[in-house]
């Protein structure tokens, strides 16, 4: 068994502000989990002369609250702690789950969450934990606070850096136990640790979108969940299926085929442990390329230079690793879609590598089903453009109109029927 799948075996203990008692649940318990909730990480850089954008807040001997939106309902939890990148244990003295009272507030004192019927774990390093199952009824789309107490040398060694999500660390102690958000003075805008949350949903399936900033939601408005998958995932809940749960697993300036000193690994390297090592997801959804296009004409920096390698690609060495992706996904038995590389104002020589890819997307019936994010973005008059009302205003990422525009674009029926098989 590897350290990135290990599975803690005993109880857990509930102490729940939803007013049931305290119930031992083992971690192997019979369920059907399916992942609600998750995210990517990616290595901190390792430097003394890192820009601020870079630098890690302090978390030892402090409490951590994050806010996240599960998609999925479920009658119990299980939370996926990673310390992919980490050189040394990673240590949480206390963890708890809670509804969101807003800001960094909670409702009631929240559940405990145990490993191993234990309330602390030390995660080695590189390796991942899951935690014991707590039966408490989760509601999807609500948000939920998770409280981390960290251990007094605790230190971030990865994160997933742009979160679109403030989140929040205490002075000094142990405050996850606390209601008020008072102690939680300094905020972050990143995820730390905890890179998965799955519920207990019968029949339940998940959807999870991998790719690069597009993906993430790079440039949509903080705290309002106007990612696409966010989007997506309303726009299933309003058509009345509530048994889909959406992810995101997206990293900003993530590329199919280089590692980066800042983005994170290739996609093509961490689609089996960002993907499918998720339970229950049967169907994903493949947007990532155009930095792998725009990195190799960036010009190297001295210090931190987070486009290195600057490799220049080719259409059909871009082709090729999103078969590798594509294989790698029916072998787990899971269907993936293809997405078209939405329009990013290139030069001709770049733009031409983006059509080339774009067109074999659509014509090549190497994908499951392909999901024409050009088509639904681009300016008709200036199709290497990106529509006005869809233009953040980097002529790259879209604007919060632009990414509800991606969803809309989403065959729900097609990804609801693959997910399905």
């Amino acid at each position: 068994m590897s350290l990135r799948t290990l599975v803690a075996a005993c109880g857990a203990v509930l102490l729940s502000q939803f007013a049931i008692p305290s119930v031992s649940v083992a971690a192997d318990t019979p369920g059907h989990w399916v992942t609600a909730w998750a995210t990517a990480l990616q290595p901190i850089p390792q430097r003394a002369d890192l820009p601020p954008l870079y630098r890690a807040p302090d978390v030892a001997g402090r409490t951590v609250r994050q806010i996240v939106y599960p998609t999925l309902s479920g009658s119990a939890v299980r939370l996926h702690i990673s310390n992919e990148y980490g050189k040394e244990p990673l240590v949480i003295e206390d963890l708890r789950l809670s509804r969101s009272a807003g800001g960094a507030a909670v409702q009631g004192g929240g559940v405990r969450v145990t490993f191993g019927g234990k309330t602390s774990a030390s995660v080695p390093a590189g390796g991942a934990m899951e935690s014991d199952a707590v039966p408490v009824d989760i509601v999807g789309g609500a948000p939920y606070v998770i409280s981390s107490y960290m251990g007094p040398d605790q230190r971030l060694a990865a994160w997933h850096r742009v979160s679109n999500q403030v989140n929040y660390v205490s002075t000094p102690g142990n405050h996850a136990g606390d209601s008020a958000g008072d102690a939680f003075r300094a905020r972050f805008t990143q995820y730390a640790w905890v890179t998965g949350l799955s519920v207990d949903a019968p029949a339940a399936v998940a959807v999870a979108a991998i790719g690069d900033s597009i993906t993430d939601g790079m440039r949509s408005s903080l705290n309002l969940n106007r990612r696409w998958p966010d989007a997506f995932a309303r726009k299933l809940a309003h058509s009345g299926d509530r048994s889909v749960a959406v992810v995101n697993l997206g990293i900003s300036g993530n590329r199919l085929l280089s590692d980066s000193p800042c983005y994170g690994d290739a996609l093509v390297k961490r689609f089996d442990r960002d993907v499918l090592e998720r339970p229950g997801v049967k169907t994903a959804i493949v947007l990532v390329g155009i930095n792998d296009i725009n990195f190799a004409a960036m010009p190297p920096r001295a210090g931190l230079d987070c486009d290195s390698p600057h490799t220049p690609v080719s259409a059909a060495a871009l082709i090729d690793g999103y078969q590798r992706v594509i294989a790698a996904a029916h072998q787990h038995g899971v269907r993936v879609f293809g997405a078209t590389l939405t329009p990013a104002a290139l030069p001709p020589q770049r733009e031409s590598i983006r059509l080339a890819v774009n067109q074999w997307i659509r014509a090549g019936h190497a994908f499951d089903g392909v999901v024409d994010f050009d088509a639904a973005l681009r300016d008709p008059a200036r199709p290497e453009s990106l529509q006005r009302t869809y233009d953040s205003g980097d002529h790259i990422h879209p604007s919060d109109a632009g990414y509800a525009a991606m969803a809309d674009a989403m065959p729900i029926e097609a990804v609801m029927s693959a997910a399905r098989k």
